[in-house]
């Protein structure tokens, strides 16, 4: 048989006209090339390398402040007056403030005993202290489950108020609000906030409200987290690294320097007095904590957190709700920033360092750059100068300066050192998902108000596994497709196997596992998979 030859599979004229839009597309190349892409390329390399570099600076300064703050041993028991609070004969229990705990929660049918029952074990005098419930699940089932619980522990003599509304105005911030409003409140001198996967230990109260008490300037005492299923996948091994990071230096840094961090909305003790001066809960963004600390700490109130006190909660361990945490994480800074950047200038009560240091330090640094340079130099730029040889970026910025950044971020977790190319592949592509977010936030677009709350699994795995026989999970496909990331994906990819042929930096490498790992995230294959019922 006769073998078919070109012309037999594809006729003269097809062909002829793929050549020609072959040629045409390679003379449009070659024209707008050297008096646009490179000139344009070359300017996108220089602001990132900018940005890059203010990164670098903020990570030093902080590198430098925590290893000072260690050496020096200013704890927060020498920084601030701190002392037992003290039995008083003739005024009995009176003599201890009155604690506000509120929890507020939604639909959390996995864990709503776990932080009930931990508020409800917390040691201080019974009569000085009233656990809040606010309860906004939509579910009839959960809410019944819940307010029997609440039940449960009142009858044991726990001061425990159920409380729900008929909306969900606001969120979070809207619960908070509208606990406030109770008659009951009005007594309170401190409100400590739990999430509903938060388990503090007994002594919490003990170990924070003597700072308050002894230190009127004092309006914020923030515990650590501490992460109970940070081993229970790649994906919540990653996340304990980021975050413990954000708690062994920018919060400890904060603290330490300017009495200024980020409240993380939960495991804190906030001075009722200095909550209601800032102007309370406000559900203008979806950060509504980051949004009360900016405004108290311009009225001239303190911040202190305290590395050594930990609360124990869960991390999401499915990529569905990682994401949208990190959507309302990245997207609600930068819109409120937005928001308050004049406000935050025209303040009259602190001082101009300070004024530097949340709108450079806190929010430009850490809440913006830090998102868009590390997909738009490392995702997009970088790869792109592959494809336009003409553009180099210098060694010490594609090398040394991420190098050293990455190690500085890693010392937080000295147990995960081994997972750290793991830990910039993943942080590359949610990269991806944080600029987006960050930008939606700066210009005030359509998803700026989504609040989609975190999914916490408990023990839900565990309990399927011991009830039920172990079968292949069923999924629907099109629900872990991420276009996003396999379009990106598909990108450094190209770029990887042009590098191979033509390039001379062998960027390829890193270019190949980028792309894996963008492949791998846009199929949704990391985190736990949860089996449908």
């Amino acid at each position: 048989m006769d073998r078919f030859s070109s012309t037999t599979i594809l006729p003269d004229t097809f062909q002829g006209t793929r050549d020609d839009f072959s040629m045409q597309m390679a003379l449009i190349w070659g024209q707008i090339k050297a008096p646009l892409i490179v000139p344009l390329l070359r300017l996108a390399v220089v602001i990132c390398l900018i940005m890059s570099l203010m990164l670098f600076i903020e990570r030093v300064y902080m590198g430098i402040v925590i290893m000072l703050v260690k050496l020096i041993g200013r704890k927060p028991e020498r920084r601030y007056k701190w002392e037992p609070i003290k039995d008083d004969v003739e005024l009995g229990n009176s003599a201890y403030p009155r604690i506000l705990v509120q929890i507020p929660m939604y639909n959390e049918r996995e864990v709503y005993q776990l932080s009930i029952g931990a508020a409800c074990g917390l040691s201080w005098p019974s009569d000085r202290i009233i656990i809040q419930v606010l309860d906004d699940s939509t579910d009839p089932t959960i809410k019944d489950l819940v307010e029997l619980e609440c039940q449960r522990w009142a009858s044991k003599g726990i001061n425990i108020k159920y409380e729900i509304r008929d909306n969900r105005n606001g969120y979070k911030a809207g619960a908070l609000k509208e606990g406030m409003k109770r008659s009951y409140v009005k007594h309170c001198d401190f409100v400590v906030i739990f999430d509903a996967d938060f388990q503090p230990e007994p002594d919490f109260l003990w170990r924070t409200i003597p700072f308050l008490v002894h230190n009127h300037e004092i309006a914020l005492v923030q515990a650590r987290w501490k992460f109970v299923n940070a081993d229970e996948c790649l994906m919540t091994r990653m996340q304990e690294m980021s975050l413990d990071y954000h708690f062994t230096v920018e919060q400890e840094v904060g603290s330490s320097t300017y009495a200024f961090f980020g409240f993380n909305g939960t495991a804190g003790v906030w001075r009722i007095a200095a909550l209601n001066e800032a102007g309370g809960w406000k559900d203008r963004t979806t950060v509504e904590d980051m949004d009360l600390a900016v405004r108290a700490s311009l009225k001239g109130w303190k911040f202190l957190y305290l590395g050594s006190l930990k609360v124990k909660n869960e991390l999401p361990s499915t990529l569905k709700a990682y994401r949208y945490q990190q959507h309302r994480w990245s997207c609600g800074p930068a819109n409120l920033f937005r928001k308050m950047v004049m406000e935050i200038i025209t303040n009259k009560k602190v001082s101009s360092w300070k004024k530097v240091h949340v709108i450079y330090s806190f929010f430009v640094v850490r809440k913006l750059v830090a998102h868009i340079v590390t997909f738009i130099f490392y995702c997009v730029v970088l790869p792109a100068t592959v494809l336009v040889p003409e553009v180099e970026v210098p060694k010490w910025g594609a090398v040394y300066i991420p190098s050293i950044i990455t190690i500085l971020n890693a010392v937080g977790t000295p147990r995960s050192l081994h997972l750290l190319v793991f830990w910039i592949l993943f942080e590359n592509v949610m990269s991806l998902h944080r600029t987006k977010a960050t930008f939606i936030g700066l210009l005030e677009a359509g998803r700026v108000n989504e609040w989609i709350v975190t999914e916490k699994l408990g023990d839900t795995l565990k309990a399927k596994a011991a009830t039920k026989t172990p079968r292949k999970p069923r999924f629907r496909f099109g629900e872990r497709l991420h276009l996003l990331e396999l379009c990106v994906g598909a990108y450094l990819f190209f770029c990887g196997c042009y590098d191979v042929v033509f390039g001379k930096n062998h960027y390829f490498i890193y270019l190949y596992a980028q792309a894996i790992a963008f492949f791998i995230m846009g199929f949704g294959y990391i985190g736990t998979i949860v089996p449908n019922s």
